[in-house]
């Protein structure tokens, strides 16, 4: 039959050329419609990113890539309402976020142990360190980082803290070595004194948040705590408030363990104090716990009570860091830690008084214990 004029017939297309076909169309369109490079990374990193540059502490804040739809989106406006932080006799039950601060120069393992003992919500905790630039700092720091890592990424949910922030000093240590014998020596004491307030002031300025609640200062040697320390300080509803720091050693006359005083520099005012005050010079301070300078102060770590109630608490003049809860409001307003003659006196006893001056009172538990490292279980253990 002859086939009409003008009609065309089409050859049978093959299907494995329309399938291949149809996948280089998707690979195209995927390819055009795809960010590049940087907004990947850029899209991988947002769930760990800060909501916004004024939450601290959190993760760094980064800013909006060009790329993400040609247009920059604006910074963005935090706005913080400080009557809804709460500060309670009841911070568990009202959520009230805790910063525990720790300056430390050598990393103690029962220090960690003991923090994740705290039976406070660890998703309510962030921590803070300051660690100086020696070999003895980059040595704690890689351990404090060790045990961070190993909490944090491969602990138990409950034992993850909300944050922790981590920073090395920019001014020299006072000393180079942190041997309790250098470290207690009279003639080290302003120099050393001095460098610690400015480090617990760059790790409370650089830390402190609009949403914080209590801030916790815990020295890097504090071994032992009861796990409520948290609550059982905020239950007195104190703007600060200090327990007493005793440190366990084995005492060889008496073939046992015992403890003695560790922290001097919680303490009421004397007059004696205060007329040797009146006779230095500006830049002179009063040191407690030596002979050479008998202050004549009735200091906390001799009035603790055997069988006494826990909650028994005092008013106090000077007040140490061992282990000091502080009520954010307090640090807000103003009250720092002295590097420098401050009424003569200096760092946390210079905070005391400059809390005073702002109208905080200071106060403390004789009869509620933490203990320091068992640096004298040597003698036990030969």
């Amino acid at each position: 039959m002859a086939r009409p004029m003008g009609s065309v017939r089409l050859k049978k297309a093959n299907p494995l050329t329309l399938a291949l076909g149809a996948l280089l169309c998707v690979f195209i369109i995927v390819f055009l419609v795809s960010p590049s490079g940087p907004s990947v990374t850029s899209r991988r990193l947002e769930p760990v990113t800060a909501e916004h540059h004024l939450s601290p502490p959190t993760s760094p804040y980064r800013k909006p890539s060009s790329r993400s739809g040609g247009q920059l989106k604006p910074p963005p406006v935090a706005h913080y309402n400080l009557n809804n932080v709460t500060i309670t006799t009841t911070p568990i039950e009202n959520r009230e976020n805790v910063l525990i601060l720790t300056p430390m120069a050598r990393f103690y393992q029962e220090y960690w142990d003991n923090l994740l003992k705290l039976n406070y919500p660890h998703e309510l905790i962030t921590l803070g360190f300051i660690l100086p630039k020696t070999k003895e700092g980059n040595q704690a720091t890689t351990e404090l980082q060790e045990q961070i890592h190993k909490t944090q990424k491969h602990g138990p949910e409950q034992d993850r803290f909300k944050s922790i922030i981590i920073l090395r000093q920019d001014f020299e240590p006072a000393l180079q070595s942190q041997d309790e014998s250098e470290r207690h020596k009279m003639q080290n004491q302003k120099a050393r004194r001095e460098v610690m307030a400015k480090a617990r002031n760059s790790l409370l300025f650089t830390t402190l948040g609009p949403d914080t609640s209590w801030v916790l200062w815990l020295d890097s040697d504090i071994v032992e705590s009861p796990p409520s320390l948290i609550q059982d300080l905020a239950s007195h509803d104190k703007p600060l408030i200090v327990p007493n720091c005793f440190q366990r050693f084995y005492d060889e006359e008496h073939k046992q363990m015992s403890e003695r005083p560790y922290d001097y520099n919680s303490w009421q005012d004397s007059p004696t104090a205060l007329e040797m005050a009146a006779k230095m010079g500006p830049d002179e301070i009063l040191l407690e716990g030596y002979a050479e300078m008998a202050t004549y102060r009735t200091l906390m770590a001799y009035l603790v009570t055997e069988g006494s109630d826990k909650r028994d608490v005092i008013p106090l003049d000077g007040v140490g860091g061992t282990a000091l809860l502080v009520k954010a409001d307090v640090h807000r307003d103003g009250a720092m830690f002295p590097p420098f003659s401050f009424y003569h006196l200096i760092e946390t006893e210079g905070f005391a008084k400059m809390a005073k001056r702002l109208g905080w009172q200071p106060w403390g538990l004789p009869n509620y214990k933490v203990s320091p490292s068992l640096l004298f279980y040597a003698a036990h253990n030969s």
